[in-house]
């Protein structure tokens, strides 16, 4: 299975640069994945394809604005941090930009001084260990001094960094942003329960694996960074009765799915727990515990377009995606939205 079997030509007009004002008036694509039948619908109409007895899962992460500008201490320099992960207390694996600037024991100033970084050690995939010093609260500091950690290929600013959270936010420590949940506003969730949905929240904080694009040839060879998960045992059991009554289980955004499967044992139960996962979802992929998905469109030869194929076929998929491009679809974070049933 070669990488260039998942690309797909996208004009880049239709990246979408800015959130809607109303965040469930985007577009919803429905594609049947049995068939391959794509319908075209607004997001609000989401409600009409849930039934009494399903269950919608939410990933309800927090994205730190964890995008730091800052200079070398001896020099100067300028030099870009990514916070991905903490890995204990205040020290944090790091994705750092330029990375021939911040070796072993270099020290690096945010703020005047108000936060400093040393780096630690330099890792294989060179991500930098850096521990930070301040006084005063850390999450405080990084509020005031750091940035939304849009994607590269957004190049306008961001005047509300609400509008990259989803509403039911609220587990601080996502690097990005699970952007399928962006569409939905506390109305649209009421009305779903008002339906009879069942609503559980799990989280997946969504790390390096989200911004490292596929550099192998074969698909088989890419290795996923992890990422931590956590899945409640009220939330595993309302999943579990869900299945077993026959009902389906909606996942909203890539992370939410694999936050299931990564949950569900051999014998396809989820069970409670939390960890961390380098699952990779890749066409052959049997699923234990999604059966729709809620999505946006992702980037060609990416690891999510692989996730999407897995579900739904990667022939479906392509001609699904040829279908929003004719129709001039809003594509990837701040696009719209498709609907695997």
């Amino acid at each position: 299975m070669q990488v260039k079997d998942f690309y797909y030509e996208l004009p880049q007009e239709l990246i979408a640069q800015d959130p809607l004002e109303d965040r469930a008036s985007s577009r919803l694509l429905v594609l049947d994945k049995r068939t391959g039948a794509v319908e075209h619908r607004g997001f609000r109409d989401i409600v009409s394809y849930l039934e009494q007895g399903d269950c919608l899962v939410l990933n309800d992460t927090k994205v730190i604005p964890a995008r730091l500008i800052g200079s070398r201490e001896e020099t100067g320099a300028r030099i870009e941090l990514l916070l991905l992960k903490r890995r204990e207390g205040d020290i944090w694996e790091t994705l750092v930009k330029p990375g021939k600037k911040a070796r072993k024991g270099t020290v690096i100033v945010f703020g005047d001084g108000l936060l400093k970084g040393t780096v630690l050690d330099v890792a294989d995939d060179g991500n930098r260990l850096i521990r930070f010093s301040y006084e005063g609260i850390f999450e405080e500091i990084l509020d005031r001094l750091g940035q939304m950690p849009l994607p590269p290929y957004i190049t306008h600013r961001l005047e509300d960094k609400n509008r990259y959270q989803t509403v039911y936010a609220r587990n601080e420590g996502s690097a990005a942003a699970p952007t399928a949940g962006l569409h939905f506003t506390e109305e649209l969730l009421r009305e779903i329960a008002k339906r009879g949905v069942r609503i559980v929240r799990v989280t997946l904080h969504v790390g390096l694996g989200t911004f490292r694009p596929v550099k192998t040839e074969n698909v088989l060879d890419h290795h996923m960074h992890s990422e931590y998960y956590c899945v409640s045992e009220e939330a595993a059991r309302v999943i579990r009765e869900t299945r077993e009554r026959k009902k389906r289980v909606f996942c909203v955004g890539t992370t939410s799915c694999r936050t299931l499967e990564s949950a569900a044992g051999a014998d396809g139960v989820v069970r409670g727990g939390s960890g961390w996962t380098d699952i990779f979802i890749y066409p052959g992929y049997q699923f234990k515990a999604a059966d729709c998905l809620i999505t946006n469109f992702h980037l060609p030869e990416s690891t999510l377009v692989m996730l999407v194929s897995a579900l739904a076929g990667r022939g479906h998929i392509l001609d699904a995606y040829q279908e929003a491009i004719r129709e001039r679809y809003r594509f990837f974070s701040f696009g719209d939205a498709m609907l695997i049933i």
